[in-house]
């Protein structure tokens, strides 16, 4: 559980130094707001994928495909933002299908961390493969790095990108087809 007393604490005292008065009419109530955004931007960790594994009967075993996804994560590195979309690509198993909207959810699970876009990308193929018994599964994370664009490299525009491929689409034809249909054919 968050401890939103100590994040307004620590707010309070990085205020002081950078030389800022905590107690000017501008930032007083900062700390409280901190400690909020922090609440609802880092859920993940209060959330688990269980919380979303449904399944419906429905005799379908080809690709489902949910892209362009949009997601915000805290690096844990800089704790700055990265944000994106990512792609899921899954072929169901066993005559059962899950609701497209859980695909999202599992992501979110995920994303509202501290992460690492690498290890986000292989929690959120590795839930969907465990809790939907899918057959494979692709997950591609498309990403900026605030650490990235407004300090050190200062490379505005650049993307990273990552992918997960697990089970049958690690295939070649199946991993073509999902990266065909994923791709931006605008």
């Amino acid at each position: 559980m968050i401890d939103k007393e100590r994040i307004k604490k620590a707010v309070r005292e990085i205020l002081i130094a950078i030389g800022e008065d905590p107690d000017r009419e501008g930032l007083k109530d900062t700390p409280k707001r901190v400690a909020n955004m922090y609440e609802e931007i880092l859920a993940g960790y209060e959330d688990s994928p269980e919380n979303h594994s449904v399944l419906f009967s429905e005799k379908y075993d080809e690709m489902i495909i949910v892209k362009d996804i949009p997601f915000f994560s805290m690096c844990e590195h800089h704790m700055l933002p990265f944000f994106g979309k990512i792609h899921i690509a899954y072929i169901p198993s066993e005559e059962k299908v899950t609701g497209l909207s859980k695909l999202a959810r599992i992501a979110d699970v995920y994303a509202k961390r501290l992460q690492l876009q690498e290890r986000m990308t292989e929690q959120i193929a590795d839930a969907i493969m465990e809790k939907f018994n899918a057959k494979g599964v692709m997950v591609i994370v498309e990403a900026q790095h605030l650490c990235m664009i407004m300090r050190g490299a200062k490379k505005p525009g650049s993307f990273t990108i990552t992918s997960a491929i697990k089970g049958i689409l690690r295939n070649e034809p199946t991993r073509t087809e999902a990266l065909f249909l994923i791709k931006d054919r605008k």
